[in-house]
This record gives structure tokens, sequence and C-alpha cells, in this order.
């Protein structure tokens, strides 16, 4: 099947076809039609099916006749989070340059003056955040009164943020008969009670079981010591063929220091976490599209909506704590049929967390003999790791001289008991390593607060950059 088979316009085929693809997904294969013939659709797909295409590809069909009057727009679009809303609006740009829409981006970390603008000129197509959507309705900004086509899209990831009641509440101020298309990677119980509520004799359609991973990823597992995993992963990084690769940590304190390390080490890496603005985020993500740095450490705040291609690797250096997280981390690879891996490191504090993931995917991730054995040896040859590799060789050396030099039995039970200290050391100084404990307390299993409170504490950075190009009104 081609894309010429579903039903979309030539000036659409054209744009799809210039943007270097050929054949659909399943998904896109599945939903494009019944979109097109105004039907409602539950769409269950992971990440990296091409979900979003298949949406937007029969909107701009839609949305080809018939014209945008002012603060009403014609359609709407909900995302969870401002990437994601981004990156819809990247696509209707790239696939929408043929026709002649107009469309409106309400994200916070944005000025709301130049969102009002924009509405008061009329959109074809409004791209949301629940939050942001919210706050100008209330100031009497936007109606929705004229609104016949309606996307939630992410849904379950909508249910995780606490945006439900938003929804819903959006969803009483659009017409009753109108179009509504519903994508989600699972369907828990309060997605189909919103879906049964608001969809009419919707389509259902899945091309995944629900919390697998893409088959296209082949995983690995890596048991490392936690002092150790640095030097893994340099000696993976340097071992397999990357070509790109995001690498995931739970903390953003975690996150900037293995930037810094990766980058003494003369690894040309980049970071994003929920302490960098909108505008720093966006030319972080830039730098990494277009190859000035191959390798990008992220917080969970980039887990879902990246939609990067070519990255050929994902290593989770921290096991995340919740398991759709690691569904969605390694989701960044294997995308659009293409191959990828992915590399998750695990400790001994760790199993609780192994074992909660794969009971999710419902298989046993396969375990890699730890690489890098003489990874820190090779470092130092060169001089690298004047850091954490040099400090623990000049230690260890230094015991190794002390048992040389002194025979005694005293001096031998010291020796016995030199890796033991060793150890502790190593870990004074990695807690050291943290700039503030207080704020984020080490732990086996540390409790994680809501995520919607996370997102919301990440979401208060203000823009301050150049506006980027999709932010504009027009479209081709």
């Amino acid at each position: 099947m081609s894309f010429a088979d579903l039903g979309l316009s030539d000036e659409l085929l054209r744009a799809v076809t210039e943007a270097g693809y050929d054949t659909p997904t399943p998904i896109q294969a599945q939903a494009i039609s019944p979109v097109l013939m105004m039907k409602d659709i539950i769409g269950i797909a992971q990440t990296g099916t091409g979900k979003t295409a298949s949406f937007v590809l029969p909107m701009i069909d839609i949305l080809a006749h018939g014209r945008s009057r002012a603060r009403m727009p014609r359609s709407l679009i909900l995302e969870p989070t401002r990437e994601l809303a981004a990156q819809v609006a990247e696509n209707f740009e790239k696939y929408g340059k043929y026709h002649k829409l107009s469309m409106a981006l309400l994200i916070g970390g944005v000025s709301m003056g130049d969102q009002v603008k924009a509405l008061e000129k009329g959109v074809d197509v409004l791209i949301a955040t629940p939050g942001r959507l919210m706050d100008l309705f209330a100031r009497g900004n936007i109606l929705l009164t004229g609104c016949n086509l309606l996307v939630i899209d992410e849904a379950d990831r909508m249910l995780d943020m606490g945006f439900i009641p938003d929804i819903e509440e959006i969803c009483t101020k659009l017409p009753g008969n109108r179009q509504t298309l519903l994508f989600s990677a699972t369907m828990p119980p309060p997605i189909k009670k919103l879906a049964d509520k608001f969809l009419s004799n919707p389509k259902t359609i899945e091309v995944a079981r629900p919390a697998t991973t893409n088959t296209n990823i082949a995983q690995h597992l890596v048991k490392v010591e936690s002092r150790k995993k640095r030097e893994v992963l340099r000696s993976l990084l340097r071992s397999e063929d990357v070509s790109t690769a995001i690498i995931f940590c739970n903390r953003k304190t975690t996150v900037r220091e293995l930037n810094k390390s990766l980058q003494r080490h003369g690894f040309a890496s980049g970071e994003i976490h929920g302490d960098i603005d909108q505008s720093a985020r966006l030319k972080e993500l830039a730098r990494f599209k277009d190859g000035s740095v191959n390798i990008l450490v992220a917080s969970d705040v980039a887990a879902r909506g990246l939609d990067i291609k070519g990255v050929s690797h994902v290593f989770n250096f921290d096991a995340p704590w919740h398991p759709d997280d690691y569904v969605h981390r390694i989701g960044r690879t294997g995308r659009a049929g293409a191959k990828g891996r992915a590399f998750t490191f695990v400790t001994k504090e760790d199993a609780e967390a192994l074992d909660n993931i794969q009971k999710l995917i419902g298989s046993d991730i396969p375990l890699i003999d730890t690489p890098g054995g003489d990874a820190g040896r090779a470092d130092r040859s060169r001089g690298e790791g004047r850091g954490e590799a040099r400090g623990e060789n000049s230690r260890s050396e230094g015991r190794g001289e002390k048992s040389r030099n002194d025979k005694t039995q005293d001096d031998m039970r010291k020796k016995d008991r030199a890796p033991a200290s060793g150890r502790k050391a190593q870990a004074g100084k990695d807690d050291g390593q943290r700039k503030s404990p207080a704020k984020e307390p080490r732990g086996d299993r540390p409790e994680r607060k809501p995520r919607f409170e996370q997102i919301d504490a990440e979401e208060d950075g203000a823009w301050n950059g150049p506006m980027p190009s999709f932010l504009s009104v027009g479209i081709g």
C-alpha cells in the first residue's frame, strides 16, 4: 500500500513524497481513510509508529475546504506537553506547505500576547496544551463553538499529568456534533471512560499490544556497580556503532554531571532537562538534530514526544522508577521501521524496578556481559579521566604500595579491609558529586512525586529566545 491509495489530495501526496515517505505505517494505513470519512477514531499505538501523521495528514485535506473566523478555531489538537505540541506544529508545517492553512500554537513559555494576536486573525488548526488553552478561554480570548474536529493525543500521558478533568471541561465547550480522534499508547479504565463519554461510535485501531516495546529495538541489560556506570557507558559509546544516542537519567543533577563528564572525555554531548528554559531546550534539540552534538543526555521531560530521525541508541543510565517510562524512553530509537538498540544499566538496588519493567513488557531483557573492564585503564593510559578515573587509580596504587612496604600481620589485616574502605571513600566521593544532596536524598527506592507536579515545576521557564518558524500564523 502507498499513500496514494489512502485518498489523500495530490498536493498532500507531493508534500509527503518530498518529506521522504512513500509507504504508510500500519497506524497510518488503518486510520487515514476513516478520518477522511469523518469517523471518530480510537488509535492505540505505541510510540514511534507514526501516529502523528495518521491524524495530521487527513486533517490537512479536511480543513482545505472552509475558512477560519476570528477567535474561533476550526480544529483543536490537545497535547500533554509543549514539546509534543511544537512537534505536531512542525508536522503541519512540513505536510501542509501546499495548503493555505493558518495555525496557532498555545503553549506555556511563549508570549500570551502573540498567541492572542494569532487567534484574532483566525486559525484553521489550534494546537494547545490544556493549561494554556483553559487560561485563554477563561480570559475570553477564544471560542470553541466553531471547532468541528478534536484530537486528544497521548491520552494516557494526559492521565498521568492530571489533565483529564481539563479535557472533560474542554469537550463540553465544543459542539456536540463533531469528529473526535483519541490516541493513546495504552487504554487504562479512565481513558476508556473518557472515550465512551465523548466519542460517537468510534472505530478502534490497535497496531500493538498495550505496554509492549517495539520489536525493532534490540534490548540489553547491563549489570554494573554505581561507581562504574560512567566508565561502562564510555566503553559502550566507543565500542557500539553509535550515530546518535539519547542517555536518560532519573535526576536533573545527574544529567548535568554526566554531560560534563562526557564532554571532558571528548564526546560531543548536550543536555536537556526541566531546569533549562524553553528557548534553550529548542536550541539544544536543534544542535542534536543538525549533528552538532550526537549524544543527548536527558531527563524524563524529554522521554515522550521527541521525534528525531536516526537515533541509533538509547541508554538508560538510571533504570526508570516507573515501568511505563522504560517503554517511552527506549521508544526514541527504532522509529518508523528503523532498527535501534537500548541498553539499561541496573545495580543491585534496581531489582524491584527491573522486575516491574519486565512484567510490563511481558518478557525478560537479555543480560550482556559487563563491558569496559579495561576501559578505565585505557582512559588513564591516554591521560583521560582526570576526575573520577585518576582519583580511583591513585587510591588503589596507594593501598598497594602500603601493603608491599609493611608486611606485619597488623598491616595485612588493614590490607584485607582496604577494599571495603575504598568503596566507602568512593561512595562518599559520588555523594559529593551531587551538589545538593539535601534536595535529592539518596535511597534504594526514592519516593516519586506525582508526574503532574514534576511537569508543572518544569514548565515555569520563560521564553526568551527567537520565535521559531513553526510558531508563525501561516502555513505554506
